[in-house]
């Protein structure tokens, strides 16, 4: 006799187990492609990759960069953008992206890669550069959306290794980098080099006078007899935001602009209507701090976009010369209104040891490079290996600089 009694009516083995309904395939990277202006892209759509946090790599502000002409062939940064897009039709990543014949306006300087290589008989120029033109202002550069397929920062990444390829150029270079894209930069074979930047961090403090409190009694004498002769130098300052900036700042301001790149024998990159169109598209963001004389009409002024929980220093000048007043407009003001706020950091851009005596400290920046050339991406690698642990040395030996009170000083 069978152990087990077969059914009356015998079913197929189907019928007894009916086959489970097939899940839809999950979306993918279908492709990745390039736009020639950030424009082609809907505001919305970027934007979801770029999230909130930093307004650099916002659609409004790289648009300020392409719409007034500071970013064009006349400045020698040639929109290529990659877009990454799903199986389902969405944009789900995207790179700002720019092809150049020069390397001014990038902070991270790779002018003696250039000048090595093409005395080697090579061609370091043309080259593509991931970046926020004229802003050396960490941050995401692979921009990937909230619910883009998994491995989409890795597909951007390889489809950077292969622009370059497929177009013939010496090298990709992708400057202050965001940790959470350098896994994949890394892996699509790219160098990694360090630098460092000052960086003032908020500890909870509820005034300026709460910050000084926490400084050396000698720093914290300077610093106040600095901020006292600026309230006695007859000027006003003003912090104005949004709507309460009008177009006669914008006006003076890019006086002041044009000062400062006369005085350093620079090129002037931003035009005039740049800064109308983040008055415009980024109001919420924007922050000017002011130095009017006795007649109230403005002789300088500092320019802050405002993050989620960081104010970005960016650009300052003045048409007088009066001792700590650019201290006071850069850096004592911006702390004042980071408090004020409640935000977590203020970065006041690149270079300038100065800014350490003023509570800034040493933080460090990424960048990534892709270099074609195998003997040459092996030199380039090799100094890279030796100038990490020299970067880190440095940063290091600033430390004892900071005002900050160590322990049995007053």
């Amino acid at each position: 006799m069978p152990l087990v009694a077969r059914p009356s009516n015998p079913q197929p083995y189907g019928m007894l187990f009916p086959a489970l309904p097939e899940k839809p395939a999950l979306p993918s990277v279908a492709r990745v492609r390039g736009v020639d202006a950030i424009t082609d892209i809907a505001a919305a759509d970027w934007d979801t990759c770029a999230g909130s946090a930093n307004p650099f790599v916002s659609h409004a502000f790289l648009a300020a960069m392409e719409d007034s002409g500071s970013v064009s062939p006349r400045t020698g940064w040639i929109p290529r953008h990659l877009i990454a897009e799903s199986s389902d039709g969405r944009i789900v990543g995207t790179v700002p992206l720019y092809l150049k014949g020069h390397s001014w306006g990038e902070y991270v300087f790779d002018q003696g890669w250039a000048d090595a290589f093409q005395r080697a008989g090579g061609a370091y120029y043309p080259k593509l550069q991931g970046a926020v033109p004229f802003t050396p202002v960490p941050g995401p550069r692979l921009l990937v959306a909230p619910d883009a397929p998994p491995g989409t920062r890795h597909k951007l990444a390889e489809a950077l290794v292969e622009t370059v390829k497929r177009l013939g150029l010496s090298s990709v270079h992708l400057t202050f980098v965001a940790d959470a894209d350098m896994e994949a930069l890394l892996a699509a074979g790219f160098l990694e080099r360090h630098g460092y930047q000052f960086h003032w961090h908020n500890r909870g403090y509820g005034s300026f006078d709460d910050f000084l409190t926490e400084l050396a009694s000698r720093k914290r004498k300077a610093i106040r007899k600095e901020r006292e002769s600026i309230a006695a130098s007859g000027l006003t300052i003003r912090t104005l935001a949004g709507a309460a900036i009008e177009a006669r700042h914008w006006d003076a301001f890019y006086d002041f602009y044009l000062a400062t790149v006369d005085k350093r024998w620079g090129s002037a990159y931003l035009t005039r209507p740049f800064f109308d169109r983040i008055a415009e598209t980024l109001t919420d963001r924007v922050v000017l701090m002011v130095a009017e004389d006795g007649r109230g009409v403005p002789v300088a002024g500092a320019l802050n976009l405002r993050g989620a929980d960081t104010l970005y220093g960016r650009n300052w000048g003045a048409v007088i010369d009066v001792p700590f007043l650019h201290f006071e407009l850069c850096y004592y003001r911006a702390l004042d209104y980071a408090i004020a706020e409640g935000l977590a950091t203020v970065e006041a851009g690149a270079q300038g040891e100065h800014k350490l005596q003023r509570g800034y400290l040493p933080s460090q920046t990424r960048s990534a490079h892709w270099i074609a050339n195998p003997s040459f991406r092996r030199a380039v690698e090799n100094f890279l290996d030796q100038e990490r642990p020299a970067v880190a040395e440095q940063m290091v030996a600033l430390l004892p600089l900071s005002p900050f009170r160590r322990d049995g000083e007053g």
